[in-house]
């Protein structure tokens, strides 16, 4: 019976060539017999090269990196066609988080690749964050620190907070990470809606929650909490023309994909207080630039990409993605199949069929 090769992209590595984020995965990986695993390490940051974090997020899989590699765990970088096209050993990716819009899933399911994903590890985690910034925003968290931080205290009744209670929080995209912060907000006795094509509207009658239309959220929301998925048919579904129908006194989180918003629009409203702020975990270009025109707005608050990475979920992906690979070690489909017409494909049956046995 061949090894099981599993190869890990470099960023889940740290300066020091260690695992950065916890190990369980490699701990699972290594305690597998029949199984071997190592990083790309291209992928992976080098001390002496600063340019590292600014090309975090635009980081690609490349075709020689996948040879001979059966199984490949990824965290942040591209994993284009070409990639996948000549990878004939290829088994299956399995996506160390929900998300999956950076890897070819036509390309997977073409040339008979798994694609599997930890789809409920981030619910609650994101959900959570989003809650943050819902009350970091209404508290008016920033200024009240600036305030301690300046000495200002005699501008206390200027950075005078607010509640959340009986305030009108609008979900776009009522999906599991939306549901979440919907039964998280319940004891705020907030007013909630969702614009969510998809919706069940059962399952948004059972949490309260109101289905509606974009305008008629954006306009009577205030606060609005971005959770939808990316799609092509959706890239900056919120534009100029969205934004100007919020209320001034409304606020914007956005815990989903940068690439939703019209980033320069959303600055423009910042700017002009046509809004009254935002919280962004999430960005249209990652990491935001050092000129970003956003670091210069002073009703924003910002995170890199982070809030929803917490310890705790680093564990669940992080054994939740190594099971997975260990599944299709022993010839079996793993958990969370992102692409499940993958299984019909001769292909992907007759590379599967190779690792068939009874391996613990």
């Amino acid at each position: 019976m061949p090894d099981f090769r599993v190869a890990l992209t470099g960023d889940f590595l740290g300066g020091d060539g260690r695992p950065a984020y916890g190990a369980i995965a490699e701990q699972l990986l290594e305690a597998s017999p029949g199984v071997a695993f190592h990083y790309l390490m291209e992928q992976a940051p080098r001390q002496t090269d600063p340019s590292y974090w600014r090309n975090l997020y635009s980081m690609r899989v490349t075709p020689d990196q996948l040879q001979g590699v059966h199984g490949l765990i990824v965290l942040r970088p591209w994993v284009p066609r070409e990639a996948i096209e000549s990878a004939s050993d290829l088994v299956v990716i399995g996506r160390s988080g929900a998300g999956y819009d950076k890897i070819d899933l036509a390309a997977c399911t073409e040339f008979g690749v798994g694609l599997f994903n930890v789809p409920r590890a981030l619910d609650h985690s994101t959900a959570s964050a989003a809650l943050m910034f819902m009350l970091a925003l209404v508290k008016r968290l920033p200024e009240q620190q600036q305030v301690v931080r300046a000495g200002t205290w005699d501008r206390q009744a200027e950075v005078m907070g607010g509640e959340l209670q009986g305030r009108t929080l609008g979900i776009v995209g009522l999906g599991q990470s939306g549901q979440e912060l919907a039964r998280l907000v319940s004891p705020f006795a907030m007013r909630i809606q969702s614009f969510s094509p998809h919706a069940d509207p059962d399952t948004a009658r059972a949490l309260g929650v109101e289905l509606t239309s974009m305008q008629q959220l954006l306009s009577t929301s205030d606060i609005v909490s971005l959770h939808a998925r990316l799609r092509p048919d959706n890239h900056r579904m919120i534009g100029a023309r969205e934004l100007a129908w919020m209320k001034p006194s409304a606020y914007f989180v956005n815990v989903a994909r940068g690439e939703l918003i019209d980033q320069p629009a959303l600055v423009e409203s910042l700017r002009d207080r046509r809004i009254a702020g935002a919280a962004l975990d999430v960005f249209e270009l990652e990491p935001l630039p050092a000129d970003d025109p956003l670091l210069k707005l002073d009703n924003v608050i910002l995170t890199p990409h982070w809030c929803a990475s917490t310890s705790d979920i680093w564990r669940a992906t992080g054994e939740a993605t190594a099971l997975g690979m260990l599944r299709a070690a022993r010839g079996q489909v793993p958990d969370n199949l992102v692409n499940p017409e993958v299984v019909d494909n001769p292909e992907f049956q007759r590379k599967l069929a190779r690792f068939a046995c009874d391996r613990p």
